[in-house]
């Protein structure tokens, strides 16, 4: 855990040609935005540059920000087992950079980063990013793969509060 009680968590929603990440900071249980946005990659670049881009950019924004954990939405799987693959590839880069950097690395389905955010699972994506802005008591807007990465660090920090107060009985 960082100073006092306070922890920084990377939020990450990999794409193969747009990856967002947020930065969210919890202090006594109250949560603040640090950083947030999205990683291009390039349409016309090749794959492995892609992938490097990935990888270096996370790596790059984990020294710059120094979280203690990370949260990863998993790839949504789609009816094109291409697509499917390039996800699961660019989520292995990012992925890659945060074991390197030493971090562990939590996965949630997108339907419970969700409900944890909105109440239901199938919540629209301006949902999410209303609920995360409220959240984090921001108003800014970001891109929908930046919101996405928000709320799966937020998820995350749901989930760590939840556990310890069913582990403290």
């Amino acid at each position: 855990m960082q100073s006092g009680a306070e922890l920084v968590v990377l939020g990450l929603d990999p794409g193969s040609r747009v990856t967002g990440y947020g930065f969210v900071r919890e202090r006594s249980g109250v949560l603040e935005l640090m950083a947030a946005g999205v990683v291009r990659t390039g349409w016309d670049t090749d794959f492995c540059r892609r992938l490097g881009t990935i990888y270096t950019a996370v790596a790059k924004l984990i020294g710059q920000h120094a979280p203690v954990e990370a949260a990863v939405e998993n790839v949504f799987v789609s009816k094109n087992a291409g697509t499917a693959l390039k996800l699961g590839q660019a989520r292995g880069a990012a992925l890659a950079a945060c074991s390197v950097a030493g971090l562990p690395v939590f996965s949630y389905e997108p339907t419970i980063i969700k409900k944890s955010l909105v109440g239901t699972g199938r919540a629209e994506k301006s949902q999410v990013a209303f609920m995360v802005g409220r959240v984090l008591a921001c108003r800014e807007t970001f891109a929908v793969d930046a919101t996405d990465a928000l709320a799966a660090a937020v998820c995350h920090l749901n989930q760590r509060r939840l556990t310890r107060l069913c582990g403290a009985r």
